[in-house]
């Protein structure tokens, strides 16, 4: 009976868990907005990085693990995922953020998983189920109700970035999958925000040289703090717990709750206000994302990374 009492309390602390990282993850949208008013996209993104680093490698330790660098062939292979699943990723959808609402680069941003779906049919000829094919079917259709409106006046840059970091989270998880590579999901994640962090620190000193940073607004410094510290490091902290507590399954649809965040924190914090088109769009790559998450056997090439969210 203590036993199925203990399970009980883990599940539930980790439901719980879920929820903070929902709001961590979902909110960090809205503070990116806003500190993008003082601090470039590449400032941002390094210094985010950056935090990520410290507090998984922090972790690595403090769990006594071997923080090593693999072998060659898979440093290399970290390398190559870090541009595609981090890098792409997170540059992408902070400069789509520009120019064009938050609230629709979060959810075109969110049609991450269906593309995964697709490139793993194409890629590694993984057939896929019959609710992968409906969710693909639902991704286009909402992505041409938000896109068509915007697309008749002129090309709607934002969206177009969104869609490429989508594409680019799902070439990072197909190439992971392709590549087989094998360890420490925590220490892997790790070397991957340290790559991507140097990547971005020669961005920054090749385009900007000294990065801006004071004096800033409070609102900004707080952003910037929130994405950094909270966003981008203890959500990492946490999405690891949650990973070791909760079924694969639950884990990634639990994480659907982040655009849903998202979107909402965009409305009360940014003053986004979404069309009605916006909203069955947003409904449909929604139930799209549901769609492929929901069949076992696309969980593990749907499973979001932990730092391709915001």
């Amino acid at each position: 009976m203590s036993d199925l009492s203990s399970r009980r309390s883990d599940r539930a602390g980790a439901t719980l868990l879920l929820i903070l990282l929902s709001l961590a993850w979902g909110l960090s949208w809205s503070a990116i907005r806003i500190a993008l008013d003082e601090v470039t996209p590449w400032t941002l993104r390094a210094l985010a990085y950056a935090n990520g680093t410290l507090f998984l490698f922090a972790l690595v330790w403090l769990r006594g693990r071997e923080a090593k660098l693999p072998c060659r062939p898979a440093s290399l292979h970290i390398f190559a995922s870090a541009l595609l699943n981090v890098v792409g990723f997170g540059l992408l959808t902070t400069f789509a953020q520009l120019s064009a609402l938050t609230s629709r680069v979060v959810i075109v941003s969110y049609s991450m998983p269906v593309w995964a779906s697709l490139m793993a049919w194409l890629i590694l000829g993984e057939r896929p189920t019959a609710m992968a094919l409906i969710g693909l079917i639902l991704c286009i259709s909402g992505l041409t109700i938000l896109i068509a409106p915007l697309a008749a006046s002129e090309l709607p840059l934002g969206l177009v970035l969104a869609l490429g970091a989508a594409l680019s989270w799902a070439a990072g998880t197909i190439y992971l999958k392709w590549a087989r590579l094998e360890g420490d999901r925590i220490v892997i994640t790790a070397w991957q925000l340290l790559v991507s962090f140097a990547m971005l620190a020669v961005c920054v000193a090749a385009f900007e040289g000294a990065p801006h940073l004071w004096p800033l607004r409070v609102s900004t410094l707080l952003a910037l703090a929130f994405h950094g510290v909270i966003a981008t490091g203890v959500a990492y902290v946490i999405w690891f717990d949650i990973v070791g507590r909760l079924p694969v399954a639950t884990a990634s649809l639990g994480s659907l709750c982040v655009p849903v965040v998202g979107i909402l924190g965009s409305i009360v914090m940014l003053g986004d206000r979404p069309t009605f088109a916006d909203a069955v769009g947003f409904a449909l790559i929604l139930a799209a994302a549901a769609c492929v998450l929901l069949p076992p056997t696309l969980r593990s090439a749907s499973l979001p990374s932990p730092g391709n969210k915001t």
